[in-house]
Protein backbone atom coordinates (compact mmCIF):
# COMPACT_ATOMS: atom_id res chain seq x y z
CA UNK A 1 0.00 0.00 0.00
CA UNK A 2 2.89 2.30 0.89
CA UNK A 3 6.13 1.99 -0.57
CA UNK A 4 9.41 3.98 0.15
CA UNK A 5 12.29 3.31 -2.66
CA UNK A 6 15.85 4.74 -1.55
CA UNK A 7 13.87 7.73 0.15
CA UNK A 8 15.78 10.88 1.34
CA UNK A 9 14.77 14.54 1.96
CA UNK A 10 17.08 17.68 2.89
CA UNK A 11 15.92 21.22 3.75
CA UNK A 12 17.21 24.41 2.58
CA UNK A 13 20.08 25.58 5.05
CA UNK A 14 21.05 22.08 6.30
CA UNK A 15 24.20 20.14 5.92
CA UNK A 16 22.65 16.82 6.41
CA UNK A 17 19.70 15.23 5.48
CA UNK A 18 16.34 15.03 7.70
CA UNK A 19 15.25 11.63 6.28
CA UNK A 20 18.18 9.54 4.91
CA UNK A 21 17.75 5.58 3.34
CA UNK A 22 13.95 4.92 3.59
CA UNK A 23 13.84 1.56 1.40
CA UNK A 24 10.02 -0.57 2.79
CA UNK A 25 7.01 -1.14 2.24
CA UNK A 26 3.93 -1.32 4.47
CA UNK A 27 1.14 -3.71 3.55
CA UNK A 28 -2.45 -3.13 2.92
CA UNK A 29 -4.26 -3.28 6.28
CA UNK A 30 -1.78 -2.77 9.05
CA UNK A 31 -0.98 -0.89 11.88
CA UNK A 32 2.53 0.60 11.43
CA UNK A 33 3.77 2.39 14.26
CA UNK A 34 6.60 5.26 13.37
CA UNK A 35 8.86 5.55 17.00
CA UNK A 36 12.15 7.28 17.55
CA UNK A 37 14.08 10.26 19.22
CA UNK A 38 12.46 13.68 19.24
CA UNK A 39 13.84 15.03 15.64
CA UNK A 40 14.89 12.28 13.88
CA UNK A 41 12.58 12.60 10.87
CA UNK A 42 9.33 11.01 11.43
CA UNK A 43 7.23 13.96 10.60
CA UNK A 44 8.83 14.39 8.08
CA UNK A 45 8.75 10.59 6.67
CA UNK A 46 4.85 11.18 7.53
CA UNK A 47 4.99 14.41 5.23
CA UNK A 48 6.44 12.60 2.34
CA UNK A 49 3.21 10.18 2.24
CA UNK A 50 0.73 12.89 2.59
CA UNK A 51 2.54 14.84 -0.08
CA UNK A 52 2.86 17.48 2.61
CA UNK A 53 6.85 16.73 1.90
CA UNK A 54 7.79 18.60 -0.70
CA UNK A 55 4.92 19.98 -2.14
CA UNK A 56 4.37 21.99 1.11
CA UNK A 57 7.02 21.89 3.36
CA UNK A 58 9.81 22.56 0.90
CA UNK A 59 13.30 20.45 0.64
CA UNK A 60 14.36 17.98 -1.88
CA UNK A 61 13.06 14.90 -1.89
CA UNK A 62 15.08 12.05 -3.22
CA UNK A 63 13.83 8.98 -4.51
CA UNK A 64 9.95 7.68 -4.85
CA UNK A 65 7.11 7.31 -2.32
CA UNK A 66 3.86 5.45 -3.89
CA UNK A 67 0.69 5.39 -1.87
CA UNK A 68 -1.76 3.06 -3.80
CA UNK A 69 0.38 3.19 -6.81
CA UNK A 70 0.34 7.18 -7.13
CA UNK A 71 3.76 8.99 -6.89
CA UNK A 72 3.79 11.95 -4.24
CA UNK A 73 6.41 13.40 -6.53
CA UNK A 74 4.10 14.03 -9.17
CA UNK A 75 0.55 13.94 -6.88
CA UNK A 76 0.02 16.51 -4.56
CA UNK A 77 -2.32 16.26 -1.23
CA UNK A 78 -5.09 17.08 -2.53
CA UNK A 79 -4.90 14.81 -5.16
CA UNK A 80 -4.39 12.52 -2.70
CA UNK A 81 -7.31 13.84 -0.66
CA UNK A 82 -9.09 10.28 -1.21
CA UNK A 83 -6.68 7.58 -0.35
CA UNK A 84 -4.68 9.70 2.33
CA UNK A 85 -5.99 10.84 5.44
CA UNK A 86 -3.76 12.94 7.39
CA UNK A 87 -3.89 14.79 11.34
CA UNK A 88 -0.87 16.49 12.35
CA UNK A 89 0.49 17.13 15.35
CA UNK A 90 -1.30 20.52 16.15
CA UNK A 91 -5.29 19.81 15.53
CA UNK A 92 -6.08 23.77 15.26
CA UNK A 93 -3.81 24.01 11.71
CA UNK A 94 -6.09 21.21 10.50
CA UNK A 95 -9.27 22.82 11.06
CA UNK A 96 -10.86 24.62 8.36
CA UNK A 97 -14.88 25.38 9.07
CA UNK A 98 -16.13 26.78 12.79
CA UNK A 99 -18.79 23.85 14.16
CA UNK A 100 -17.87 20.32 14.61
CA UNK A 101 -20.41 18.76 12.01
CA UNK A 102 -19.51 21.29 9.18
CA UNK A 103 -15.29 20.24 9.68
CA UNK A 104 -16.56 16.72 9.90
CA UNK A 105 -17.94 16.98 6.53
CA UNK A 106 -16.05 19.08 4.98
CA UNK A 107 -13.65 16.13 3.65
CA UNK A 108 -15.97 14.78 2.14
CA UNK A 109 -17.74 17.83 0.22
CA UNK A 110 -14.37 18.46 -1.46
CA UNK A 111 -14.47 15.05 -3.28
CA UNK A 112 -18.23 15.51 -3.83
CA UNK A 113 -19.93 12.56 -2.17
CA UNK A 114 -23.55 12.64 -1.92
CA UNK A 115 -25.46 14.33 1.08
CA UNK A 116 -27.57 11.43 2.44
CA UNK A 117 -23.95 9.61 2.04
CA UNK A 118 -22.57 12.16 3.74
CA UNK A 119 -25.05 12.63 6.62
CA UNK A 120 -24.52 8.75 7.49
CA UNK A 121 -20.79 9.23 7.93
CA UNK A 122 -21.24 12.05 10.02
CA UNK A 123 -23.75 10.83 12.22
CA UNK A 124 -21.28 7.05 12.27
CA UNK A 125 -18.32 9.51 13.08
CA UNK A 126 -19.84 11.55 15.74
CA UNK A 127 -21.12 7.90 17.51
CA UNK A 128 -17.48 6.08 17.01
CA UNK A 129 -15.55 9.37 18.65
CA UNK A 130 -17.97 10.41 21.55
CA UNK A 131 -18.89 13.99 19.56
CA UNK A 132 -22.29 13.16 19.93
CA UNK A 133 -23.06 15.87 22.44
CA UNK A 134 -20.53 18.32 20.65
CA UNK A 135 -21.65 18.56 17.30
CA UNK A 136 -23.18 21.89 17.44
CA UNK A 137 -20.23 23.38 19.51
CA UNK A 138 -17.62 26.31 17.47
CA UNK A 139 -14.37 24.32 17.44
CA UNK A 140 -12.97 27.23 19.13
CA UNK A 141 -14.59 26.62 22.57
CA UNK A 142 -13.22 22.40 22.35
CA UNK A 143 -10.70 21.65 25.18
CA UNK A 144 -7.38 20.47 23.11
CA UNK A 145 -8.42 16.84 23.21
CA UNK A 146 -11.66 17.35 22.30
CA UNK A 147 -9.93 19.26 19.11
CA UNK A 148 -7.70 16.19 18.43
CA UNK A 149 -10.89 13.78 18.31
CA UNK A 150 -12.55 16.33 15.84
CA UNK A 151 -9.38 16.30 13.53
CA UNK A 152 -9.06 12.43 13.57
CA UNK A 153 -12.99 12.27 12.73
CA UNK A 154 -13.04 15.12 9.53
CA UNK A 155 -10.05 12.45 7.98
CA UNK A 156 -12.41 9.40 8.81
CA UNK A 157 -15.86 10.45 7.36
CA UNK A 158 -14.21 9.99 3.59
CA UNK A 159 -12.91 6.36 4.23
CA UNK A 160 -9.88 6.85 2.87
CA UNK A 161 -7.23 3.37 2.45
CA UNK A 162 -4.77 4.91 3.97
CA UNK A 163 -4.46 7.45 7.23
CA UNK A 164 -1.43 9.17 8.24
CA UNK A 165 -1.57 10.04 12.09
CA UNK A 166 1.12 12.19 13.62
CA UNK A 167 0.99 12.26 17.28
CA UNK A 168 -2.86 10.88 17.15
CA UNK A 169 -3.63 10.58 21.34
CA UNK A 170 -1.01 13.26 23.01
CA UNK A 171 -3.67 15.49 23.90
CA UNK A 172 -6.06 12.82 24.83
CA UNK A 173 -7.23 11.38 28.59
CA UNK A 174 -6.42 7.73 29.34
CA UNK A 175 -10.18 6.90 28.20
CA UNK A 176 -10.15 8.81 25.20
CA UNK A 177 -7.16 7.54 23.81
CA UNK A 178 -8.75 4.18 24.30
CA UNK A 179 -11.68 4.78 22.24
CA UNK A 180 -9.44 6.22 19.54
CA UNK A 181 -7.36 3.31 19.66
CA UNK A 182 -10.15 1.09 19.42
CA UNK A 183 -11.52 2.81 16.73
CA UNK A 184 -8.33 2.79 14.42
CA UNK A 185 -7.69 -0.99 14.80
CA UNK A 186 -11.70 -1.96 14.07
CA UNK A 187 -10.87 0.31 10.76
CA UNK A 188 -7.83 -2.47 10.77
CA UNK A 189 -9.34 -5.21 10.99
CA UNK A 190 -12.23 -4.70 9.47
CA UNK A 191 -11.98 -2.49 6.80
CA UNK A 192 -8.15 -3.08 5.91
CA UNK A 193 -7.38 0.10 6.20
CA UNK A 194 -3.41 1.22 5.90
CA UNK A 195 -2.53 3.36 9.68
CA UNK A 196 0.59 4.91 9.77
CA UNK A 197 0.99 6.38 12.97
CA UNK A 198 4.23 8.16 15.07
CA UNK A 199 3.21 8.24 18.64
CA UNK A 200 5.47 8.75 22.06
CA UNK A 201 3.34 7.86 24.17
CA UNK A 202 4.20 4.05 23.71
CA UNK A 203 2.81 2.62 26.95
CA UNK A 204 -0.90 3.79 24.88
CA UNK A 205 -0.24 2.12 21.40
CA UNK A 206 2.65 -0.33 21.04
CA UNK A 207 0.55 -3.40 21.54
CA UNK A 208 -1.82 -2.49 19.05
CA UNK A 209 0.62 -2.38 16.29
CA UNK A 210 1.19 -5.00 13.83
CA UNK A 211 4.60 -3.44 13.04
CA UNK A 212 7.07 -0.84 14.36
CA UNK A 213 9.18 1.21 12.04
CA UNK A 214 12.12 2.58 14.03
CA UNK A 215 14.13 6.09 13.28
CA UNK A 216 16.99 5.36 15.34
CA UNK A 217 18.93 8.96 14.71
CA UNK A 218 18.88 11.78 12.81
CA UNK A 219 20.24 10.48 8.64
CA UNK A 220 19.98 7.03 10.29
CA UNK A 221 18.01 4.18 8.00
CA UNK A 222 15.23 2.74 9.53
CA UNK A 223 14.00 -0.78 11.07
CA UNK A 224 11.00 -2.85 10.43
CA UNK A 225 9.82 -5.42 12.10
CA UNK A 226 8.11 -7.14 14.65
CA UNK A 227 6.95 -4.82 17.79
CA UNK A 228 8.60 -7.29 20.62
CA UNK A 229 12.14 -7.51 18.53
CA UNK A 230 12.46 -3.73 17.38
CA UNK A 231 11.42 -2.89 21.00
CA UNK A 232 13.97 -5.00 22.86
CA UNK A 233 16.89 -2.43 20.58
CA UNK A 234 15.02 0.48 20.42
CA UNK A 235 16.15 3.67 22.14
CA UNK A 236 12.44 4.62 23.25
CA UNK A 237 10.49 1.91 24.67
CA UNK A 238 7.72 2.13 27.41
CA UNK A 239 7.28 0.95 31.17
CA UNK A 240 6.45 -2.10 30.38
CA UNK A 241 9.41 -2.64 28.23
CA UNK A 242 11.44 -1.26 30.56
CA UNK A 243 10.17 -3.36 33.40
CA UNK A 244 11.00 -6.72 31.08
CA UNK A 245 14.67 -5.91 30.65
CA UNK A 246 14.80 -5.48 34.72
CA UNK A 247 13.34 -8.55 35.10
CA UNK A 248 15.10 -10.29 32.20
CA UNK A 249 11.81 -11.42 30.84
CA UNK A 250 12.00 -12.78 27.30
CA UNK A 251 10.24 -12.15 25.04
CA UNK A 252 9.39 -8.52 25.77
CA UNK A 253 6.08 -7.91 27.12
CA UNK A 254 3.83 -5.55 25.32
CA UNK A 255 1.18 -5.57 27.40
CA UNK A 256 -0.02 -4.99 31.06
CA UNK A 257 -1.77 -8.48 31.10
CA UNK A 258 1.39 -10.50 29.68
CA UNK A 259 4.08 -8.90 31.96
CA UNK A 260 1.63 -9.77 35.58
CA UNK A 261 1.63 -12.72 33.92
CA UNK A 262 5.07 -13.19 34.42
CA UNK A 263 5.61 -10.59 37.66
CA UNK A 264 4.64 -13.46 40.31
CA UNK A 265 8.27 -13.89 41.12
CA UNK A 266 9.41 -10.15 40.91
CA UNK A 267 6.31 -8.82 43.55
CA UNK A 268 7.71 -11.34 45.75
CA UNK A 269 11.03 -10.00 46.21
CA UNK A 270 9.81 -6.51 46.45
CA UNK A 271 7.54 -7.49 49.36
CA UNK A 272 10.07 -8.20 51.44
CA UNK A 273 11.41 -4.49 50.51
CA UNK A 274 9.07 -2.76 53.30
CA UNK A 275 6.73 0.26 52.05
CA UNK A 276 8.89 3.10 52.61
CA UNK A 277 9.60 6.65 51.79
CA UNK A 278 11.44 5.13 48.54
CA UNK A 279 8.28 4.54 47.30
CA UNK A 280 6.93 7.82 47.13
CA UNK A 281 6.64 9.67 43.72
CA UNK A 282 9.50 11.63 43.88
CA UNK A 283 12.43 11.61 46.12
CA UNK A 284 12.75 15.14 46.57
CA UNK A 285 12.09 16.29 50.00
CA UNK A 286 8.65 17.09 51.27
CA UNK A 287 6.97 20.52 50.37
CA UNK A 288 7.38 23.69 52.72
CA UNK A 289 4.18 24.67 54.68
CA UNK A 290 5.03 28.14 53.22
CA UNK A 291 1.53 28.64 50.80
CA UNK A 292 2.59 29.77 46.71
CA UNK A 293 -0.99 30.04 45.75
CA UNK A 294 -4.71 28.92 47.35
CA UNK A 295 -7.61 28.78 45.32
CA UNK A 296 -10.84 29.33 47.54
CA UNK A 297 -14.45 29.07 46.43
CA UNK A 298 -13.43 29.64 42.76
CA UNK A 299 -15.86 29.79 40.50
CA UNK A 300 -15.49 30.37 36.35
CA UNK A 301 -18.19 31.41 34.16
CA UNK A 302 -18.18 31.33 30.36
CA UNK A 303 -20.95 32.93 28.49
CA UNK A 304 -24.43 30.83 30.63
CA UNK A 305 -22.10 28.25 31.62
CA UNK A 306 -19.85 27.48 35.20
CA UNK A 307 -16.88 26.01 33.60
CA UNK A 308 -15.30 25.73 36.95
CA UNK A 309 -17.25 25.54 40.22
CA UNK A 310 -16.71 25.78 43.60
CA UNK A 311 -12.72 25.10 43.34
CA UNK A 312 -10.71 24.75 46.52
CA UNK A 313 -7.14 24.49 46.22
CA UNK A 314 -3.72 25.31 47.81
CA UNK A 315 -0.09 24.90 46.68
CA UNK A 316 2.85 25.04 48.65
CA UNK A 317 6.40 25.70 47.53
CA UNK A 318 8.26 22.89 46.60
CA UNK A 319 5.30 20.75 45.89
CA UNK A 320 4.50 19.18 42.60
CA UNK A 321 0.84 18.63 41.69
CA UNK A 322 -0.65 16.92 38.71
CA UNK A 323 -4.01 17.88 37.82
CA UNK A 324 -5.61 14.96 36.06
CA UNK A 325 -9.18 14.17 34.38
CA UNK A 326 -11.28 13.48 30.87
CA UNK A 327 -10.46 16.04 28.43
CA UNK A 328 -12.86 18.92 28.93
CA UNK A 329 -12.76 18.86 32.88
CA UNK A 330 -11.45 22.26 33.35
CA UNK A 331 -8.07 21.71 34.01
CA UNK A 332 -6.54 24.21 31.52
CA UNK A 333 -9.51 26.75 32.37
CA UNK A 334 -8.08 26.43 36.22
CA UNK A 335 -4.84 26.41 34.83
CA UNK A 336 -5.67 29.95 32.96
CA UNK A 337 -7.38 31.32 35.66
CA UNK A 338 -4.36 31.28 38.36
CA UNK A 339 -2.41 33.31 35.42
CA UNK A 340 -4.46 36.07 35.68
CA UNK A 341 -6.59 35.14 32.00
CA UNK A 342 -9.74 34.93 33.34
CA UNK A 343 -11.49 36.84 36.22
CA UNK A 344 -13.29 34.84 38.72
CA UNK A 345 -17.04 34.85 39.02
CA UNK A 346 -16.73 33.98 42.39
CA UNK A 347 -14.57 33.25 45.11
CA UNK A 348 -10.51 34.71 44.75
CA UNK A 349 -6.97 33.53 43.68
CA UNK A 350 -3.97 34.61 45.48
CA UNK A 351 -0.13 33.92 45.02
CA UNK A 352 1.89 34.53 47.21
CA UNK A 353 2.60 33.45 51.01
CA UNK A 354 0.65 33.71 53.65
CA UNK A 355 1.13 36.99 55.79
CA UNK A 356 3.24 38.16 52.83
CA UNK A 357 1.74 40.44 49.86
CA UNK A 358 -0.64 38.86 48.36
CA UNK A 359 -1.06 39.20 44.15
CA UNK A 360 -4.32 38.92 42.39
CA UNK A 361 -3.22 37.65 39.07
CA UNK A 362 -5.85 39.05 37.08
CA UNK A 363 -5.10 42.90 38.54
CA UNK A 364 -1.39 42.14 38.52
CA UNK A 365 0.70 43.81 34.97
CA UNK A 366 1.93 41.05 32.99
CA UNK A 367 5.58 42.18 33.35
CA UNK A 368 5.69 41.93 37.04
CA UNK A 369 3.27 38.94 37.18
CA UNK A 370 5.61 36.78 34.78
CA UNK A 371 8.49 37.18 38.44
CA UNK A 372 5.37 35.42 40.41
CA UNK A 373 4.06 32.81 38.03
CA UNK A 374 4.60 31.20 34.54
CA UNK A 375 2.58 28.95 32.34
CA UNK A 376 3.68 26.91 29.53
CA UNK A 377 0.57 26.42 26.97
CA UNK A 378 -0.57 23.68 25.22
CA UNK A 379 0.11 25.45 22.24
CA UNK A 380 4.11 26.45 22.53
CA UNK A 381 4.11 28.94 19.32
CA UNK A 382 1.88 31.06 21.48
CA UNK A 383 4.53 32.43 23.18
CA UNK A 384 6.91 32.61 20.51
CA UNK A 385 8.05 35.00 18.15
CA UNK A 386 11.08 35.91 17.00
CA UNK A 387 12.61 34.43 14.30
CA UNK A 388 15.51 32.01 15.73
CA UNK A 389 15.73 29.95 18.98
CA UNK A 390 18.97 32.58 19.28
CA UNK A 391 16.76 35.48 19.23
CA UNK A 392 13.76 33.67 21.25
CA UNK A 393 16.95 33.26 24.75
CA UNK A 394 17.70 37.07 24.22
CA UNK A 395 14.50 38.72 24.30
CA UNK A 396 13.15 36.14 26.94
CA UNK A 397 16.82 37.24 29.33
CA UNK A 398 15.45 40.81 28.64
CA UNK A 399 11.97 40.49 29.44
CA UNK A 400 12.98 38.70 32.83
CA UNK A 401 15.95 40.68 33.74
CA UNK A 402 18.16 37.90 33.89
CA UNK A 403 21.38 37.25 33.17
CA UNK A 404 22.89 37.08 29.27
CA UNK A 405 22.63 33.42 28.19
CA UNK A 406 20.01 31.89 30.93
CA UNK A 407 17.77 31.30 28.48
CA UNK A 408 20.17 29.47 26.41
CA UNK A 409 21.58 27.14 29.13
CA UNK A 410 18.04 25.70 29.69
CA UNK A 411 17.48 25.62 26.30
CA UNK A 412 20.62 23.55 25.92
CA UNK A 413 19.79 21.12 28.62
CA UNK A 414 16.63 20.80 27.22
CA UNK A 415 17.35 20.49 23.44
CA UNK A 416 20.94 19.30 23.01
CA UNK A 417 22.09 20.13 19.40
CA UNK A 418 19.65 22.69 18.12
CA UNK A 419 21.33 25.89 16.84
CA UNK A 420 20.51 29.52 17.60
CA UNK A 421 20.15 30.08 14.34
CA UNK A 422 16.92 27.40 13.76
CA UNK A 423 13.45 28.99 13.20
CA UNK A 424 11.36 27.73 15.63
CA UNK A 425 8.83 26.95 13.24
CA UNK A 426 11.55 23.99 11.88
CA UNK A 427 11.39 22.56 15.55
CA UNK A 428 8.76 19.45 15.98
CA UNK A 429 6.05 19.90 18.08
CA UNK A 430 8.19 18.41 21.43
CA UNK A 431 11.43 21.02 20.66
CA UNK A 432 8.53 23.89 20.62
CA UNK A 433 7.55 22.79 23.52
CA UNK A 434 10.99 22.97 25.10
CA UNK A 435 12.07 26.49 23.54
CA UNK A 436 8.78 27.54 25.41
CA UNK A 437 9.36 26.03 29.07
CA UNK A 438 12.92 27.63 29.05
CA UNK A 439 11.65 31.03 27.93
CA UNK A 440 9.28 30.69 30.80
CA UNK A 441 11.75 29.30 33.34
CA UNK A 442 14.21 32.28 32.40
CA UNK A 443 11.96 34.29 34.57
CA UNK A 444 12.19 32.01 37.88
CA UNK A 445 8.72 31.84 38.88
CA UNK A 446 8.09 31.01 42.39
CA UNK A 447 5.02 29.05 40.86
CA UNK A 448 5.13 27.24 37.13
CA UNK A 449 2.47 26.24 35.77
CA UNK A 450 2.30 23.40 32.62
CA UNK A 451 -0.57 22.59 30.20
CA UNK A 452 0.29 19.17 29.23
CA UNK A 453 4.12 19.10 29.41
CA UNK A 454 4.99 16.16 27.41
CA UNK A 455 3.17 16.69 24.35
CA UNK A 456 5.20 15.75 21.45
CA UNK A 457 8.17 14.39 24.07
CA UNK A 458 9.79 11.64 23.85
CA UNK A 459 11.42 9.28 26.60
CA UNK A 460 14.91 10.93 26.91
CA UNK A 461 12.90 14.18 26.40
CA UNK A 462 10.47 13.89 29.38
CA UNK A 463 13.30 12.68 31.69
CA UNK A 464 15.24 15.63 31.27
CA UNK A 465 11.98 17.32 31.58
CA UNK A 466 11.30 15.35 34.90
CA UNK A 467 15.41 16.31 36.40
CA UNK A 468 14.37 20.26 35.87
CA UNK A 469 11.33 19.96 37.42
CA UNK A 470 12.90 18.17 40.38
CA UNK A 471 15.19 20.70 40.75
CA UNK A 472 12.76 23.30 40.76
CA UNK A 473 10.59 21.28 43.45
CA UNK A 474 13.69 20.67 45.27
CA UNK A 475 14.76 24.51 45.16
CA UNK A 476 11.10 25.95 46.66
CA UNK A 477 9.58 26.10 43.28
CA UNK A 478 5.67 25.03 43.32
CA UNK A 479 4.55 23.15 40.13
CA UNK A 480 1.20 22.26 38.55
CA UNK A 481 1.10 20.30 35.36
CA UNK A 482 -2.03 19.27 33.68
CA UNK A 483 -1.22 15.95 32.59
CA UNK A 484 -3.02 12.75 30.65
CA UNK A 485 0.38 11.64 30.97
CA UNK A 486 -0.05 9.14 34.13
CA UNK A 487 3.91 7.68 33.63
CA UNK A 488 4.62 12.15 34.25
CA UNK A 489 2.63 12.29 37.10
CA UNK A 490 4.15 8.75 38.83
CA UNK A 491 7.74 10.11 38.00
CA UNK A 492 6.94 14.11 39.29
CA UNK A 493 4.08 14.44 41.36
CA UNK A 494 3.70 14.86 45.25
CA UNK A 495 0.28 15.48 45.03
CA UNK A 496 -2.49 14.34 42.23
CA UNK A 497 -5.84 16.10 41.92
CA UNK A 498 -8.49 14.64 40.05
CA UNK A 499 -10.96 16.79 38.27
CA UNK A 500 -14.40 16.61 36.80
CA UNK A 501 -16.88 18.89 35.38
CA UNK A 502 -15.33 21.68 36.45
CA UNK A 503 -15.10 20.43 39.97
CA UNK A 504 -12.42 18.49 42.28
CA UNK A 505 -13.13 15.05 42.43
CA UNK A 506 -9.92 13.45 44.53
CA UNK A 507 -7.30 15.28 45.83
CA UNK A 508 -4.28 13.55 47.52
CA UNK A 509 -1.36 11.83 47.98
CA UNK A 510 0.27 10.44 44.06
CA UNK A 511 0.73 6.76 45.31
CA UNK A 512 -2.64 6.54 46.89
CA UNK A 513 -4.71 8.46 44.16
CA UNK A 514 -3.29 6.87 41.04
CA UNK A 515 -3.51 3.42 41.90
CA UNK A 516 -7.11 3.51 43.43
CA UNK A 517 -8.05 4.51 39.85
CA UNK A 518 -7.57 2.30 36.76
CA UNK A 519 -7.99 5.11 34.36
CA UNK A 520 -4.69 6.87 35.62
CA UNK A 521 -2.88 4.57 37.72
CA UNK A 522 0.71 3.50 35.31
CA UNK A 523 1.79 0.59 33.63
CA UNK A 524 4.15 -0.35 36.59
CA UNK A 525 1.66 -0.11 39.10
CA UNK A 526 -0.83 -2.04 37.35
CA UNK A 527 1.86 -5.00 36.55
CA UNK A 528 2.77 -4.71 40.32
CA UNK A 529 -0.33 -4.02 42.37
CA UNK A 530 -1.38 -4.28 45.29
CA UNK A 531 2.00 -3.01 45.58
CA UNK A 532 2.41 0.56 45.35
CA UNK A 533 5.40 0.90 43.18
CA UNK A 534 5.39 3.54 40.08
CA UNK A 535 8.13 3.87 38.56
CA UNK A 536 10.54 1.39 37.04
CA UNK A 537 13.24 3.41 38.73
CA UNK A 538 11.78 2.89 42.29
CA UNK A 539 11.88 -0.64 41.24
CA UNK A 540 15.56 -0.65 39.99
CA UNK A 541 16.81 1.44 43.15
CA UNK A 542 14.84 -0.88 45.56
CA UNK A 543 16.35 -3.88 44.31
CA UNK A 544 19.92 -2.71 44.16
CA UNK A 545 19.22 -1.70 47.56
CA UNK A 546 17.78 -5.22 48.82
CA UNK A 547 20.70 -6.99 47.14
CA UNK A 548 23.16 -5.07 49.20
CA UNK A 549 22.16 -5.23 52.31
CA UNK A 550 21.25 -9.62 51.82
CA UNK A 551 23.14 -11.46 53.87
CA UNK A 552 25.72 -13.49 51.56
CA UNK A 553 24.95 -17.34 50.36
CA UNK A 554 27.49 -19.24 52.37
CA UNK A 555 30.01 -21.76 50.89
CA UNK A 556 28.29 -25.27 50.40
CA UNK A 557 31.49 -26.61 52.84
CA UNK A 558 30.30 -24.30 55.63
CA UNK A 559 26.62 -25.40 55.40
CA UNK A 560 25.70 -28.02 58.37
CA UNK A 561 22.76 -30.47 58.55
Amino acid sequence: MIRFEQVSVTYEGTAEPALHGVDLAVPEGELCLLVGPSGVGKSTLLGTVSGLVPHFTGGILHGRVTVAGRDTRTHKPRELADVVGTVGQDPLAHFVTDTVEDELAYGMESIGLAPDVMRRRVEETLDLLGLAALRDRPIATLSGGQQQRVAIGSVLTPHPRVLVLDEPTSALDPGAAEEVLAVLQRLVHDLGTTVLMAEHRLERVVQYADRVLLLPAPGAPPLLGDPAEVMGFSPVHPPVVALGKLARWSPLPLTVRDARRRAGPLRERLGTVTDAPQQAASPEPAPSPQRAAQADRLTVRRGRAEVLRGIGLTVRSGEAVALMGRNGAGKSTLLNTLVGMHEPAAGSVRLGPLGGTAVVPHRTRPAELLHHIGLVPQEPRDLLYADTVGAECEAADTDADAAPGTCRALVTRLLPDVPDATHPRDLSEGQRLALALAVVLTAAPPLLLLDEPTRGLDYAAKARLVGILRELAGSGHAIILATHDVELAAELAHRVVIMAEGEIVADGPASEVVTASPAFAPQTAKILAPHRWLTVPQIRAALTARDATAEPTPPASEVTE
